[in-house]
């Protein structure tokens, strides 16, 4: 509810068919959906696009036959640059900004959140662990495999809070660790990723 704009990738949209809209508390304001496309794969009858609320889809693509079907169910499609041949999400976050978007929350998968994290635009990690052993899984970000530790990608415990039978936890770089500078246009922008 509190967030200026909620990001997923296209394959969270494929695998789980979210709404992305706040439904459990009573708000007049939607948060910006965004789903980050390049190819624009986003199905006209996915349950993202439905109301309540707005609906950015950010893509490479400039297939205008699917830019009109996205567009005749209510989104916003947006042409973004494009880095190794995907959305360059510097340029999209720089976009979101100047939309008036201060606070981001990320609610997608492995792909998408590695490539947050390794672009430098992850503030806080926002993950909710449950006391389930389930077997296999993907993890929560598709990171490189690295060599030892000190190739980690730092993040420093800022709050554990529990949350029914979970455990809710803030995590962020820690102070001593520099962070990249930020691109033109992102100061001031707070991305949360949460799993």
């Amino acid at each position: 509810k509190r967030a200026g704009a909620v990001l997923t990738g296209v394959g969270t949209v494929l695998e789980d068919d979210p709404r992305l809209d706040v439904r459990l508390v009573p708000t007049t304001l939607q948060p910006l959906r965004v789903i980050v496309d390049s190819n624009l794969q986003t199905p006209t009858a996915a349950r993202v696009l439905a109301p309540p609320g707005r609906v950015l889809v950010a893509t490479t693509s400039d297939d205008s036959r699917l830019h009109a079907a996205l567009a005749e169910r209510g989104a916003e499609v947006a042409r973004m640059p494009a880095g190794d041949g995907k959305v360059d999400l510097h340029a999209l976050v720089a976009d979101l900004a100047r939309r008036g978007v201060n606070e981001l929350h990320v609610e997608a998968g492995h792909k998408l959140n590695a490539s947050l994290i390794r672009a430098g635009l992850v503030d806080e990690l926002l993950i909710y662990q449950a006391p389930l052993l389930i077997g296999p899984g993907r993890g929560m970000a598709n990171l490189p495999e690295i060599s030892g530790l000190e190739h980690a990608a730092p993040f420093a415990y800022f709050e554990f809070t529990p949350c029914g039978p979970d455990l809710r936890l803030r995590l962020r770089p820690p102070a001593s660790t520099p962070s990249p500078p930020a691109p033109p246009g992102l100061r001031g922008v707070r991305s949360t990723a949460f799993q």
